[in-house]
């Protein structure tokens, strides 16, 4: 599933598309995906100017000047791709539709995007703006890794007296918003702490120096357009990078890269996903 650094990618790309654009027309090609589309959603699309794209976690949003936006998760497999921008920063012209092009808007400026979901675990909800965060699946959502309201004294209030290994605290959506799997092993190789520790038993001085590494490890991934493992694109189709960079993730039985160090990367099960870690550097 995409995290933050693939999903703030995508939102990137569509925005130099979709802002200040009206969409002119809109296609929803069938029903639901992972849950049912909201109501004549086509209808309350069309004809409606984008004044500006937003992420929240995982999530991206549209607000539009109909007064409500619109909600987007990618889901395990989802794309949004945008062909035919009249600006000059995407080179492809309109493809042929696809099996699995199952949401299309086509904006007044000549530009096309186009939701590709083949597994549809993707979703798409239409929302308040005014009320936006109060919608169920962001209400209770902790902080962006990237705000300002993320900090160090705060991490280490919230996760000083937990019992649980800092690898599942850092997963907690509760805690801080949109970190997944793969970054929270590369942050914690970063921060040399072992994924399995116990957050009670974690120097408080540790914990809070969590959060800048945290954001750089986000950073580097933006940077590199994200990390492509299975489906995930950028909006102008091409592949991520940053699964060139990983230091632990996906490196099971390869060398550790810190300097000095004779270890090699091991794989640990923790609650169903797998954490990569090198037991020499992190403790």
């Amino acid at each position: 599933m995409p995290e933050l650094p693939e999903v703030e990618t995508v939102m990137r790309g569509l925005a130099p598309a979709m802002e200040g654009t009206v969409i002119r027309a809109a296609a929803v090609n069938r029903p639901d995906l992972r849950w049912p589309f909201p109501e004549r959603m086509a209808e309350r699309l069309a004809g409606r100017r984008v004044l500006q794209l937003r992420r929240r976690s995982k999530y991206i949003l549209a607000d539009l000047d109909s007064g409500e936006s619109l909600l987007i998760h990618l889901g395990m497999s989802g794309r949004m791709t945008v062909s035919g921008d009249p600006l000059g920063r995407f080179v492809h012209e309109h493809g042929a539709a696809q099996k699995h092009d199952h949401v299309v808007f086509d904006m007044e400026n000549g530009a096309r995007i186009t939701f590709n979901d083949p597994r549809r675990f993707g979703a798409m909800d239409l929302l308040p703006t005014l009320t936006a965060e109060s919608h169920p699946l962001l209400a209770a959502l902790g902080p962006e890794p990237l705000g300002n309201q993320f900090d160090g004294a705060y991490l280490a209030d919230r996760l000083k007296a937990r019992r649980s290994p800092i690898k599942t605290a850092l997963l907690d959506q509760h805690v801080v918003a949109g970190l997944g799997n793969i970054y929270v092993c590369e942050t914690l190789y970063r921060a040399r702490i072992s994924p399995a520790r116990r957050c009670d038993r974690i120097a408080t001085t540790r914990l809070a120096a969590l959060v800048p590494i945290i954001r750089q490890v986000l950073l580097d991934a933006i940077e590199a357009g994200g990390s492509s493992l299975k489906d995930f694109r950028q909006a102008d189709g091409e592949l991520g990078y940053f699964q060139h960079s990983f230091d632990v993730y996906g490196r099971e039985g390869a060398p550790c890269r810190t300097e000095g160090c004779a270890g090699s990367i091991r794989r640990l099960v923790q609650s169903g996903r797998s954490s990569f870690y090198c037991p020499q550097c992190q403790r």
